[in-house]
């Protein structure tokens, strides 16, 4: 019997990702697993990222290299681990690497299986097979118990919701209350979170109290119908009366038994028996005062307080949202806690918002509102969050323009940035170690931020990811910063994020790491100082002094210079009268001298032996400063008479060459020293030194 094309469809392929740097690897694993699944392929780990950022849901399994150029297998795996990309993508790491901490930290990083190099096709495709039926059934079951405990909560929430229904039906109130009660309670309570830092006030305990406050009137079942919908003032006796229902509430719950340990029964019986108690001690119906009041009876207190202001009944109008305020925050309702009452005038206009969408679509979906609060909260400890009547698109918006590019190491501080709100997040570790909160707004207007970076290198990297396109959008610096008071040395790396619109390719933000390599840094730079100064001086090694010099003659030919040659006369007299050790306290001496004679910008080197340059720029008339360092420098050390002979040319820049600058210095020197020492001899600024040196110096007397 035939059967047509339509009922052949096969079932899609699952995709594998293939990470590895060496061509030949890939392709045998592509062939030993292309017949049945699609193959994707990646040379190193940023080009992994890139796709798992971009496509992960796609891919059922990423088969890791360990050892690779710019991201290692590790590195990939710390990512994909830290942003539960491990929970519903495995991996197997695929290694010639056997060393078991490497395998050991592999594992801890979530790798399912480890596959040993060379490969052998059997190994492979069933483990491979194995890891994906695994995770297949995983998902099963993972989705099943989601499914019951969406619908667990979803049937609790619905009988709670048609208990309280109930109530206000019989109270003749226009059926909002609850629902009215219960968004505020929950609006009140994460300001309250937000403002105060409290962590018992986590999502899943606001979402419970929420759901509870739905119960809070459910004492008046007990009141008669009568009393609840006089339309007038109450008497005395009958206040007294309906004053009861907060205890007969609390009473109807406590005798559930069966649930007494239940979280959500307990916060009920608090919300029945105390949502009337006041901050001053004046409610009931035991008289409690300030924190004596659970915070979940407090909130749901004032929730109520506010609707029963603002909404219509049988014995009122409803008074205005301003009006409504006014009173409650002066004290014509009852004392509230002062705290409480912040936070209320905090979102008091978001609050009449909500109610105003709230009542327009009474069958709003608190379930979905509160996981997505759940998981906004997780993003944001801020408790910046998208009003609720958005909180599912923005939370989805967010997600989807996540990228992730994080090396997940313990050293490393992780940053993502935002444009568009301007917006930075670090990682808890990061945090930690810059001392900064973990989310800032606006960071390059953040006092706390630019103290720490500094303007100018905030501007770099501002700048340096700005230049970067989609195809090259990597950006590596050094930098400094002042971390809890002291100073150190980080490099960044960060990739920049680009969006297509119609416009063309727009700049989104930014993800990354700081590594600090302050050690590193002071380690190459103590290996620098030693291959260009001195170690007994401090001074420049002569090679360095005369590539500087070189570079500035160079690109000031404008400028004038002076170049000094100094010799200590009669150095030999302090190595064999006080022996060698004091003869290099005289020469540490006297490069001391040296460097405090001249600015800071000046170049001062030994050139050898007793014998040190001096090299500076100088527009003036150069003979008495020449003087003034001549006069500074000598003296007596310790006893020992600190007398120099000096040579000193005076040459513009640009045509000018070192090494003839310095024979003609090194030349007047001797001149000097030859006619009876302890003075310097200058070579004429316009005079060029060559085979009739000896008439071109002209000596100063002294």
């Amino acid at each position: 019997m035939g059967t047509s094309d339509s009922t052949l469809q096969k079932k899609p392929k699952q995709t594998i990702l293939v990470v590895d740097d060496a061509p030949m690897n890939r392709a045998l694993l592509a062939d030993m697993l292309g017949d049945d699944y699609e193959i994707i392929e990646a040379e190193n780990g940023i080009q992994a990222v890139t796709i798992l950022q971009s496509s992960v849901e796609k891919i059922a399994l990423v088969l890791l290299d360990i050892v690779m150029p710019e991201m290692d297998g590790l590195e990939v795996l710390a990512m994909m681990n830290s942003h539960g990309y491990i929970s519903t993508t495995p991996v197997i790491m695929v290694s010639s690497e056997r060393s078991s901490s490497v395998i050991e930290r592999a594992y801890a990083l979530g790798a399912t299986d480890f596959i040993s190099r060379p490969f052998d096709t059997f190994i492979v495709r069933r483990r491979v097979m194995n890891t994906l039926m695994l995770y297949a059934k995983q998902r099963t079951l993972t989705s099943m118990i989601e499914d019951q405990i969406y619908e667990r909560q979803k049937s609790v929430s619905l009988m709670v919701n048609i208990l309280s229904q109930i109530v206000e039906f019989r109270n003749g109130e226009s059926g909002m209350h609850v629902l009215h009660v219960n968004t505020i309670t929950e609006k009140l309570l994460y300001q309250v979170a937000k403002k105060s830092g409290r962590k018992d006030l986590d999502p899943d305990t606001i979402g419970m109290i929420s759901m509870a406050s739905s119960l809070h009137d459910i004492g008046k079942m007990a009141i008669p119908e009568d009393i609840l919908n006089k339309p007038g003032r109450l008497t005395d006796e009958e206040f007294e009366l309906m004053k009861t229902h907060s205890a007969v509430g609390a009473e109807m719950l406590a005798s559930l038994s069966t649930y007494q340990n239940d979280p959500l029964v307990q916060t009920a019986y608090e919300i029945c028996r105390w949502h009337h108690e006041r901050y001053d001690g004046r409610g009931y119906p035991d008289g409690l005062k300030g924190d004596e009041i659970p915070i979940s009876a407090q909130v749901v207190s004032l929730a109520d307080v506010y609707d029963a202001l603002t909404s219509e009944r049988v014995y009122k109008k409803a008074i205005p949202h301003e009006e409504a305020l006014r009173m409650i925050l002066d004290g014509e309702c009852g004392a509230f806690d002062p705290f409480l009452l912040e936070c209320l005038t905090d979102i008091a206009d978001e609050i009449r918002e909500e109610l105003r969408i709230t009542s327009t679509s009474a069958n709003v979906l608190k379930e979905a509102s509160h996981a997505i609060t759940k998981v906004a909260m997780m993003v944001s400890d801020d408790g910046e969050l998208p009003a609720p009547s958005s909180r599912t698109l923005d939370l989805l918006e967010y997600e989807r323009m996540k990228f992730n590019f994080y090396a997940m190491m313990s050293n490393e501080i992780q940053f993502e940035y935002t444009e568009d709100p301007p917006l930075i997040v670090f990682a808890d570790y990061g945090s930690a170690k810059l001392g900064l909160p973990e989310v800032i707004s606006d960071p390059y207007c953040s006092a706390d931020v630019v103290e720490m970076f500094g303007e100018e290198n905030l501007q770099r990297l501002h700048d340096a990811l700005r230049a970067t396109t989609k195809d090259d959008p990597i950006v590596q610096l050094d930098l400094k910063a002042t971390v809890k008071g002291e100073l150190r040395w980080f490099h960044v790396a960060a990739r920049a994020m680009w969006r297509e619109t119609k416009e063309g390719m727009v700049y989104h933000g930014s993800i990354g790491k700081m590594v600090d390599v302050h050690e590193n840094r002071q380690r190459m730079t103590a290996l620098e100082i030693r291959a260009t100064h001195d170690s007994l001086t401090g001074l420049m090694h002569h090679d360095f002094a005369r590539k500087l010099i070189g570079e500035r003659m160079e690109e000031r030919p404008e400028s004038k210079f002076v170049l000094m040659i100094i010799d200590m006369d009669h150095f030999k007299d302090a190595n064999d009268t006080y022996g060698h050790m004091f003869g290099d306290e005289v020469l540490k001496h006297l490069s001391a001298k040296l460097k405090d004679s001249v600015r800071d910008s000046d170049i001062v080197a030994r050139v050898g032996g007793d014998e040190f340059l001096i090299c500076m720029e100088c527009d003036i008339d150069p003979e008495p400063l020449v003087a003034r360092i001549f006069d500074f420098i000598t003296g007596e050390y310790k006893g020992f008479p600190m007398s120099v002979s000096m040579g000193v040319v005076c040459v513009e820049g640009g045509d000018a060459v070192y090494d003839d600058v310095f024979k003609a210095a090194d030349g007047a020197l001797y001149e000097m020293k030859r006619g009876g020492r302890g003075g310097y001899v200058f070579v004429g600024a316009d005079e060029r030194p060559g085979e009739d040196f000896e008439s071109a110096v002209s000596p100063i007397d002294r």
